[in-house]
């Protein structure tokens, strides 16, 4: 199975373009970091990930702002070059921003 599910930031976001097909589709870069156990000990991870939207994905994704955070879900696949990975998003929620007190 190939499903990701990534809290993460929209870092960049391209302009809205068109597939030939003539469906909306937006490119963003997301980054994510957290802390995480692993083999027993906390570890801190930090990336940065392409990730592309298609139809009204897209048109919802757009109304995102530079540096708002969402819950992303969708699957791995490689970048149109062919080279590299990404994230394909099929839908999201956006998660409230909180202040800390």
């Amino acid at each position: 199975m190939n499903q990701l599910v990534l809290q993460a930031t929209v870092v960049e976001r391209a302009a809205l373009r068109h597939t030939p097909a003539g469906l909306p589709a937006l490119d963003v870069r997301l980054a994510h970091a957290s802390q995480v156990e692993h083999a027993g000990m906390p570890r801190q991870v930090a990336l940065e990930i392409h990730a592309t939207a298609i139809g009204e994905t897209a048109g919802r994704l757009q109304q995102l702002q530079v540096g708002q955070e969402a819950l992303f879900q969708g699957f791995l696949g490689k970048q149109r070059s062919g080279r590299g990975v990404m994230f394909h998003i099929s839908s999201f929620q956006s998660v409230p921003h909180t202040s800390a007190p």
